[in-house]
Order: structure tokens, then C-alpha cells, then sequence
């Protein structure tokens, strides 16, 4: 993956080079995962670009950072403006994705950081198409269940996205991908469906589309979240429940969302076709309602649709 368009990265406080963007190699975060982020996607609509709620992203991110206790030195406000901005002065007006991070830096080498431990904040913004690529968005993509299960609740906060939860991820995609699978899907402990190993899933069956709750160990995500009330103004009902694996072989439909991942239509689940193995039509129902949105053909009713531009993003860089 290469970082299209990215020139600039705020770091600190300051718009710095890219290159320039370095943290010491004692940092907490690189030995102990200590960090917390957000991806955000800007689009290109016919009134200019808009981020798709940018807002709520920053107010995770602060959430995040309240479960580990990590004290972030600026202002919901101020990041808001931030992420603008950098995008401005990559002149990213075209689509971008937005990666803001805080994490612990340079200090003690303990495993328990002191409160005034620095934290560290870095904005960054490029160029992102389709996470699994144009055909995966319009055809669907080939998953598997995954040997990795997700974290106990309890053990680690799945509520948070935080920087160390993801290296459950990287073994469940790793897994995947080895294996011939664009993405792999994990379970919970108690063997019923997670999500996969970076977006929530949703299952089409018999009309009713359901999705794992918040307790089955996974990222409430903001997408899953736009997914659910776009439902509900189509008239369809999302029921949030346990999910036994077997129904996933059994389900007419299954989609993937994500703020990367936007809605990725699932066409097999370890090999065995789901449904006619294509795109369906609830999805494609979903599929459209999102990405009108950003056509214009679906009515923002929400505010989700962010300005950015040269007087957005300085409208509160003061704060």
C-alpha cells in the first residue's frame, strides 16, 4: 500500500514533511500497543469534499483514550479542525482517508504508565480506494472462518480501537490471505461470530438481516452503526443477536462494513457459495442508500456529511 498524495502529516501541534514524522524507538506504544485511532474517509460530492462523520470518529477516539486512561493533550475541536486541515494542505479535495493516532511516546519503559507520561497526536490523510478493490464492492469477496478467536470480554476492551487490540487482526487476516481468503471472520469464545478481522458483518436471511452484538467482542462500528439506521429508513429490520457459525453457510446474504471496507457483499464462507454468490439484494439495497449519500441521492438527515475545506478547517484551529 503506498501513501498517495500524502505530503504533510500534523504531528504535535505542527504541519511537518511526511518523512519527518518519527517517534523515538523507546516509545510506550511501539513495546506495549498503547495507542489509540481512527480512520475516517473524506468524498468527493457534488457540493465538494465532505468527511463522513468525522465528528464521530474524534468522539471515539477520546472514548478510547478515556478506557486506557490515556490523557489526549487537545481538544475534540481542535483534532476536528486538524483532520480538515490535513487534508487541505495535501490538497486531498478529491477523497482521502484520515488517519489520526494518539500514543504513549517517549518516557518510563514501565509497563503501567505514569499520568504524566507524554502522549503523543498525529493526523495524516492520503489517497484510499476501495479496501477490497472495485470488484469486491460490486461482486463480493471469499472469506473464511478463521483458527483465531477474538479476545474474552473482560480481557481486553473491544470497545476501545486501540492500537494493541489489532493484533487479533492481523493474525485473522494473515490467516486468511495465507490461505487464498481476502479476509478472514473470528469467533467469540463461546464459539458464535464475531466480526472479521477489521469490519462488523451483517447476515441477509429470510428477509431479516442480523448482526453479533456489542457483547460478542466487537468494534461498535460507525459504518455498522450508518448501516442500521439507513435500514430502518429502507423499512427493513436489523436484529443484533448471537450467531451461531452454521448460520453463516445458511444465510441468503452476508456483507461486510467498515469505514475501509464501506459495504463489501460476502460471496463464500470457507468455499461454500452464499446465496447465488454474489452481490444480493438487500446489500446492493444498502449499498446504494450509502453511497448515495455522497451521490446526493440519498438526503443527509443526519449531519453525517462534514465540510472540508480552507474556512472549515480553520473555523476552530484556536482551540
Amino acid at each position: 500500500m503506498s501513501f498517495k498524495g500524502a505530503k504533510f502529516i500534523w504531528f504535535n501541534g505542527r504541519m511537518i514533511p511526511w518523512e519527518q514524522a518519527t517517534v523515538h524507538v523507546m516509545s510506550h506504544a511501539l513495546h506495549y500497543g498503547s495507542s489509540v485511532f481512527e480512520g475516517i474517509r473524506v468524498y468527493k460530492t457534488p457540493v465538494g469534499p465532505r468527511a463522513f462523520r468525522l465528528t464521530d470518529h474524534i468522539q471515539r477516539l477520546f472514548e478510547s483514550a478515556k478506557i486506557y486512561r490515556m490523557p489526549v493533550p487537545y481538544s475534540l475541536d481542535k483534532l476536528i479542525s486538524v483532520c480538515k486541515e490535513v487534508v487541505v494542505t495535501n490538497k486531498l479535495m478529491g477523497g482521502a482517508y484520515i488517519r489520526p493516532i494518539a500514543l504513549r511516546g517517549y518516557g518510563d519503559v514501565g509497563l503501567a504508565p505514569k499520568p504524566e507520561h507524554p502522549v503523543d497526536v498525529a493526523v495524516a490523510a492520503w489517497e484510499w480506494g476501495a479496501y477490497f478493490g472495485t470488484e469486491g464492492l460490486e461482486q463480493g469477496v471469499d472469506v473464511c472462518i478463521s483458527s483465531w478467536q477474538r479476545v474474552a470480554p473482560n480481557t481486553m476492551p473491544a470497545l476501545a480501537k486501540a492500537g494493541g487490540n489489532y493484533l487479533s487482526s492481523q493474525l485473522i487476516s494473515t490467516e486468511a490471505k495465507r490461505l487464498g481468503f481476502a479476509e478472514g471472520i473470528a469467533l467469540s469464545t463461546d464459539g458464535t461470530v464475531s466480526e472479521g478481522a477489521g469490519e462488523n458483518l451483517f447476515l441477509v436471511r429470510d428477509g431479516q438481516i442480523l448482526t453479533p452484538s456489542a457483547t460478542s467482542s466487537i468494534l461498535a462500528g460507525i459504518t455498522r452503526n450508518t448501516v442500521m439506521q439507513l435500514a430502518a429508513r429502507l423499512g427493513l429490520t436489523v436484529e443484533e443477536r448471537s450467531i451461531p457459525r452454521e448460520m453463516l453457510y445458511l444465510a441468503d446474504e452476508l456483507f461486510f462494513t467498515g469505514t475501509a471496507a464501506e459495504i463489501t457483499p460476502i460471496r463464500s464462507v470457507d468455499r461454500i457459495e452464499i446465496g447465488t454468490g454474489r452481490c444480493g439484494p438487500v446489500t446492493k439495497q444498502l449499498q446504494d442508500a450509502f453511497f448515495g449519500l455522497f451521490s446526493g441521492d440519498t438526503e443527509d438527515t443526519e449531519g453525517w456529511l462534514e465540510g472540508v475545506d480552507v474556512a472549515s478547517a480553520t473555523a476552530v484551529a484556536g482551540s
